[in-house]
């Protein structure tokens, strides 16, 4: 069995308050996935002022807010931080975060197990450098990126420290909520081909479960999906995330996934023996043969049950093999009256 680590990404639906972060968390916990992820930034460390927001933040926040103050309001103090982590431990479900800067990063790095590289900052040099020294289990989102670009950041982390072993590639699109034709789950192959021996994920940024479920089949060992406290919130992403009863079918549909891949080699199983025996064939008389008679296809035949002679011995008995003993129609030639 292949077990696939699930991480539910409550990023900014927290809308900066912290006892919605603490309900989010609960949410998680509840559909028993394996983490749960926030983000964590300094805005004026981040972003200039005048920013404007992205066409998808737009959408969803149809108000006259520059990126900044959209970004202000939503986040959450170190304090608060601290806060939720430990409220993480108590319920017992593993919190990480992405860190935007580098303040936030040294804040926040001994406190996690994982790290996020966002696709927004895989080419942040100064970040890269500092997130490979830690060389904890991290996580490399690909949005926006070429082959090239994933190269350099690889390069980077590697050169600083991080493990090869330690690092997961996630491929995703950077729209929210992703349409199904831009999703692209074939672009793993792509990453495979040109990154072999290194961890895939998938982080499913589409509306339903189908994407998820196939990038499973691809190869990803790391899912993560945004869930949000009710879809109807205000903020920048609640529309493309899951609700917390869609968050529970999501994760069942995994696990079930994670069943139905079984092990990695083509083999009998033990539920297909009985069946076997019963619906495939054994070589049979079709009329009566007689001591010295020549096997042919005007006497011999093939019928269910699998309790004599296969199939496959059929071009053997018509090269002029003779019948050792008699049969009468339906008898099952056996192995060792030909032998």
């Amino acid at each position: 069995m292949n077990k696939i680590f699930v991480v539910a990404e409550a990023g900014v639906n927290h809308n900066g308050n912290l006892a919605n972060a603490k309900k989010l968390v609960d949410i998680a916990k509840k559909a028993a996935v394996d983490a749960i992820k926030f983000q964590t930034w300094i805005t004026d460390e981040i972003i200039v002022e005048d920013t404007a927001k992205v066409d998808y933040q737009k959408r969803n926040l149809a108000d006259k807010e520059t990126q900044y103050q959209m970004i202000k309001k939503l986040e959450l103090s170190f304090q608060q931080f601290d806060t939720l982590i430990k409220y993480c431990k108590k319920k017992k479900i593993i919190f990480f975060t992405t860190a935007f800067d580098l303040k936030s990063l040294e804040f926040i790095k001994n406190k996690i197990r994982i790290v996020k590289i966002p696709s927004g900052e895989n080419n942040n040099y100064p970040l890269l450098k500092r997130i490979g020294q830690l060389n904890k289990i991290t996580y490399l989102s690909t949005g926006m990126s070429s082959i090239k670009d994933i190269k350099y950041a690889l390069r980077v982390l590697e050169k600083y420290g991080l493990k090869k072993k330690n690092i997961t590639i996630m491929h995703c699109t950077t729209a929210y909520p992703t349409k199904l034709q831009d999703v692209n789950l074939l672009a793993l192959h792509d990453i495979k081909k040109n990154f072999p021996g290194y961890n895939l994920g998938f982080s499913d940024h589409t509306i339903g479960h189908e994407s998820a479920i196939a990038s499973i089949g691809i190869g990803a060992t790391v899912i993560e999906k945004h869930i949000t406290i009710n879809k109807n919130m205000k903020g920048p992403d609640h529309a493309s995330s899951l609700s917390p009863k869609e968050l529970i079918e999501f994760v069942k549909k995994i696990r079930n996934t994670e069943v139905a891949l079984g092990v990695n080699s083509k083999k009998i199983l033990l539920i297909e023996k009985k069946t076997s025996r019963l619906v495939r064939k054994s070589i049979v008389a079709s009329r009566k043969i007689i001591k010295g008679d020549f096997f042919s296809h005007l006497n011999i035949t093939t019928k269910r049950p699998a309790d004599g002679l296969e199939p496959k011995f059929w071009p053997f008995l018509l090269n002029n093999k003779k019948a050792k003993f008699s049969y009468k129609k339906n008898d099952k030639i056996k192995k060792k009256e030909i032998s």
